[in-house]
């Protein structure tokens, strides 16, 4: 007869208690490797914006505001660690360039009512910087004209970068729609009217 040792051993070697048990391994190593991801995710994000921000310490401010809109520098200091007077002069510089918007933050009682920042819709700064990028092409591209020589081209402006993608208030969308209609007019030879 089996003791009371063999019937635990038993129980907890069940087909039900295996598959609890690999189940539980299985989702620890998926959130570890959730994290992980994410966090890689999150450095290929703030390397690309890097490039389109000029630093990574602006990377990181903006991607912190897009994530705690409305925040403070202060807040935004603690947030991703950065110097304080670091985060503040950032900030300064990526409002004035209009990568931010700010406000004063509202509080009931008297006293210091400090700025609140919040950043500007990635596909408002891409953008932005499309419309920096295209201006300069087409100085490199016309630069045999501006040294004085001739260029192949009569264009001043052959260089044109278009964003296709889904707007917040949907005006992307109609302008493509009405350009698409103007495409079929032109190619049937009628007036899309």
């Amino acid at each position: 007869m089996g003791t009371d040792e063999d019937v635990t051993d038993e129980g907890e070697g069940s087909p039900t208690d295996r598959t609890r048990e690999e189940l539980r391994k299985t989702k620890e190593r998926l959130g570890e490797g959730a994290g992980k991801a994410v966090e890689e995710f999150d450095e290929s994000v703030v390397d690309l914006l890097s490039w389109l921000l000029d630093t990574e310490t602006r990377a990181r401010i903006f991607v912190y505001l897009r994530e705690h809109p409305n925040s403070t520098s202060e807040e935004v200091a603690d947030g991703t660690g950065l110097y304080p007077s670091t985060v503040r002069e950032a900030l300064a510089e990526l409002h004035e360039e209009g990568k931010v918007e700010r406000g004063k933050r509202e509080s009931a009682g008297a006293g210091n009512n400090p700025y609140e920042y919040e950043a500007i819709a990635p596909s408002e700064l891409v953008q932005g910087v499309v419309g920096e990028v295209q201006a300069e092409l087409n100085t490199v591209f016309n630069l045999d004209s501006r040294l004085g020589g001739e260029s192949a081209e009569g264009d001043s402006e052959p260089v044109t970068i278009s964003v296709e993608g889904d707007e917040v208030d949907g005006e992307a969308d109609a302008d493509s729609e009405d350009e698409a209609e103007e495409a079929d007019a032109d190619e049937d030879g009628t007036d899309g009217a």
